[in-house]
């Protein structure tokens, strides 16, 4: 464990961290709900069309300052399926639906948590939101990632997703926490474009061996991590 406690860890203090990424990223969903609001549309009759079950598929997660509340996507599994919390679902996993699988490609299925980011409890671009029993695990590096808010995409997200390990999604995202501003935002934004069109494979990499490892910064609990 490096000399530093979360205690005196820093999260990025920039204006646009203070207050300009929330008023932007309001703006931008309220925005964004309106023009793909035919797409969405037009997904949610394709769930219900093609596979029984509900529209959406809920789950509690944990967010900004240890806080819990619901995120829905699009249901891309076929119904009355009980989620395993511990199973990375690949593409190809048996029970996706055809429908579900496009989706997932797309990320059509994350678009309902634009919802999030209007009522706050989420970004645009933050880490993921993970699961309450896997946040009651959590360290004292990897409890850094609740200092901000949730995000529909972010820096581990566009940097291999879980085509990496856990340990090196930690890495980017606690490099994200010390870092927010509006030119890394914008970023991963575009990378995110990137990744919809040419998958996760593409831009998959260890965070050792991305721009933001420099020698001269060790982040946060390097020697655990």
């Amino acid at each position: 464990m490096s000399d530093q406690t979360l205690d005196s860890f820093q999260p990025s203090t920039t204006r646009w961290a203070r207050g300009g990424k929330r008023a932007c990223e309001l703006l931008v969903a309220l925005c964004g709900l309106v023009v793909l609001a035919p797409v969405m549309l037009l997904t949610a009759l394709a769930v219900k069309l093609t596979s029984r079950g509900p529209l959406f598929f809920a789950q509690t997660r944990v967010g900004k300052d240890g806080q819990g509340f619901r995120l829905y996507k699009f249901r891309s599994m076929r119904g009355g399926r009980t989620p395993d919390p511990q199973e990375i679902v690949p593409l190809s996993h048996p029970e996706i639906t055809a429908v579900g699988r496009v989706i997932r490609r797309l990320k059509l299925d994350e678009w309902p948590q634009l919802v999030g980011v209007i009522t706050g409890k989420m970004s645009l671009v933050g880490p993921r939101p993970t699961l309450p029993d896997q946040v009651a695990r959590y360290d004292e590096v990897q409890r850094c990632r609740l200092l901000v808010r949730p995000g529909l995409t972010g820096l581990a997200q566009v940097n291999g997703n879980t085509l990496i390990d856990w340990d090196q999604r930690i890495r980017y995202d606690v490099y994200y926490v010390r870092h927010v501003g509006l030119g890394l935002d914008f970023g991963i934004l575009c990378r995110t474009v990137a990744v919809l069109i040419m998958g996760d494979r593409r831009f998959a990499r260890p965070f050792h061996e991305s721009p933001f490892a420099r020698p001269r910064e060790k982040p946060l609990g390097s020697e655990r991590l």
